[in-house]
């Protein structure tokens, strides 16, 4: 009597590719992938709240590090059905619906709730010389609800603190600090991971990123309920950082610079002198070379 192992035929389901009114799409460990209007699309789970979508050109391929991201795919409990023209990869905590006609890719709670919808786009891919390497630019658009409040992106000097209705040229500088991630007042955050200059854009029609040099379209959904559970998932996305020393949580003394060590001590004494609490002073520009 031959016996059979029932584990590879579990291995050879799981990568099987499925093929429902003309479209196919092919499961994986951590989601599915497939392709769409000549884009190769895959949608992979870190878990059951965290996912990451991918988009590059058809008959590509690529080898992407993340310099950024730290945390590896988890095994989720995924189900994954197809309902008409959608794909849906959908966890115990997050719907992902994939149109596998236009490629677009949108955000739900598992009861349906509406989190964050892709917008329809032919501009995601623009052929890009990078110095004779020939690579794209890349740009993916959101629809965002009407009075929906984001929060992130960095530090500016625009002095908002809701980001909406403004263009940020993401190019980090003396006195402004860029991170292209946000937060939204839904509960959801949205981490876009590329390095190259970007743009990030938001008006009444749609919010953007367009990035200037990228092989592929990459970006994190979180969903965490609310900004604490938000920033938790980023934390594991991206690695847990410790506290700093807890001296450097009071008061600080800065000014536009110090001409001399003599000068600075002297503030030192006279916070002391006065008894003035003081934790740290900072010695800013022109301490180096002849200057």
């Amino acid at each position: 009597m031959v016996r059979f192992s029932i584990l590879p035929l579990i291995l050879i389901f799981a990568l099987t590719s499925f093929t429902c009114n003309g479209q196919s799409f092919q499961e994986t460990g951590s989601g599915a992938k497939t392709v769409a209007n000549g884009i190769n699309l895959e949608i992979r789970f870190y878990g059951p709240s965290t996912v990451r979508i991918l988009k590059w050109p058809e008959n590509k391929s690529f080898e992407k590090e993340s310099l950024s991201v730290v945390k590896e795919p988890g095994i989720t409990d995924l189900k994954i059905q197809q309902v008409r023209s959608n794909l849906i990869v959908k966890s115990d905590q997050l719907a992902v619906i994939l149109n596998m006609t236009n490629g677009t890719v949108s955000f739900e709670t598992p009861t349906g709730k509406s989190l964050l919808k892709e917008k329809e786009s032919d501009e995601g891919f623009t052929e890009f010389n990078d110095a004779g390497d020939k690579t794209y630019s890349v740009s993916q658009s959101f629809s965002l609800d009407k009075d929906e409040a984001i929060y992130g992106l960095g530090f500016q000097q625009q002095g908002k603190m809701i980001q909406r209705n403004l263009k940020l040229n993401m190019i980090q500088n003396n006195t402004e600090t860029f991170v292209p991630f946000f937060q939204s007042v839904k509960g959801y955050g949205l981490f876009w991971d590329n390095y190259s200059p970007t743009v990030f854009s938001d008006n009444q029609d749609e919010t953007s990123f367009t990035s200037e040099v990228g092989d592929l379209i990459d970006y994190y959904f979180i969903y965490g309920g609310n900004a604490d559970g938000v920033i938790a998932q980023m934390r594991d996305l991206t690695g847990h950082v410790p506290m700093f020393p807890l001296w450097t949580y009071g008061f600080w003394q800065s000014r536009e610079r110090y001409k001399s060590q003599d000068e600075t001590v002297g503030v030192v004494r006279k916070y002391r002198e006065l008894e003035v609490p003081l934790d740290g002073i900072i010695q800013d520009w022109r301490y180096w070379g002849n200057n």
